[in-house]
């Protein structure tokens, strides 16, 4: 049973769709159907049934996905890596993800890729362009604060910190002083990643504090806008603590005490299987992930 054509299957099981896969694979839709009936021949059992748009898996295509899958795709990873050590690596890589993660977390441990001949384009985007452009093709790996929800894509946990309430240190002291916490903050200035304030509302719901008119003065994809206000005096907002906690250090923002504490926020490296069939993007990968996940276990990432 060749390892094509388990590839095969995964990719039309995945995506519903033999004219899908075959675009995936690179191969002409009579090809794929041919990998499929001969899997079909071998196992003994129909794989597929067709519909009107797309296929149908059956039971034993169910439990062959189940069985091989991701097993799959690690073998190919494996595979990909061990190429990797033995061919040049030179190429372009395509990275997308939040603009202010990828400048001040992901570029400081992109040297050892650079220094190995790997070329690398940044992009930036939300999550769902993330999402859209790994599947696309446009990307090769990207990294978002939301997990993947598409069965088409993998992730893996890549790095988490903590979220702070911060503000200028004169803000921060007018808060502490405070009688009435919560209204304080609502008499500041909010600045927010979105009009949906996720990091906010987490860490409002954990302390327990509701606000009444939570409409934020500014919004700011990159959290790096709204930290260089809250330096200059205006506002509060939370952030993770690879944004804050120099300027912590350096006095130019200050904690804004949590009754309760600090919340987190994970980010997590993104990919389609297919991708890792080439050994550039097989390597990077496992390249961030042991330095921003496993690395941190025994000397943890402190952003300057």
């Amino acid at each position: 049973m060749s390892l094509i054509r388990l590839r095969t299957f995964v990719e039309v099981y995945r995506q519903r769709s033999i004219s899908g896969a075959a675009r995936t694979l690179n191969l002409t839709q009579p090809a794929v159907s041919q990998h499929i009936a001969g899997l079909e021949a071998a196992i003994g059992r129909s794989l597929f049934e067709r519909q009107a748009r797309g296929v149908e898996p059956t039971s034993a295509a169910k439990e062959l996905a189940a069985d091989i899958g991701d097993k799959l795709d690690d073998a190919e990873s494996a595979l990909a890596s061990a190429r990797a050590r033995s061919m040049e690596l030179a190429g372009a890589l395509q990275v997308i993800g939040h603009a202010d993660f990828l400048a001040e977390v992901i570029s400081r441990q992109l040297r050892p890729l650079l220094e190995e001949g790997i070329r690398i384009r940044m992009q930036s985007g939300d999550h769902e362009t993330i999402c859209r452009s790994l599947m696309e093709g446009e990307c090769d790996l990207g990294i978002s604060a939301a997990a993947p929800a598409n069965p088409r894509l993998r992730g893996e946990l890549l790095f988490t910190d903590e979220v702070i309430a911060v503000a200028a240190p004169a803000v921060a002291d007018r808060l502490a002083a405070a009688k009435d916490f919560a209204s304080a903050l609502e008499a500041e200035p909010i600045l927010a990643y979105s009009l949906t304030l996720p990091l906010i509302s987490d860490w409002l719901a954990l302390n327990g504090i509701e606000l009444k008119n939570a409409m934020p003065a500014m919004v700011g994809q990159d959290l790096r806008t709204l930290r260089t206000l809250l330096i200059d005096g205006f506002g509060w907002t939370t952030l993770p603590g690879y944004l804050c906690r120099p300027c912590i250090e350096r006095g130019e923002l200050r904690e804004i005490p949590a009754p309760v504490g600090h919340t987190s926020r994970d980010y997590h490296l993104i990919w389609t299987p297919s991708a890792l069939r080439q050994p550039r993007i097989a390597h990077a990968r496992q390249a961030l992930l042991w330095r921003l996940r496993e690395g941190r276990r025994t000397e943890p990432l402190r952003p300057h």
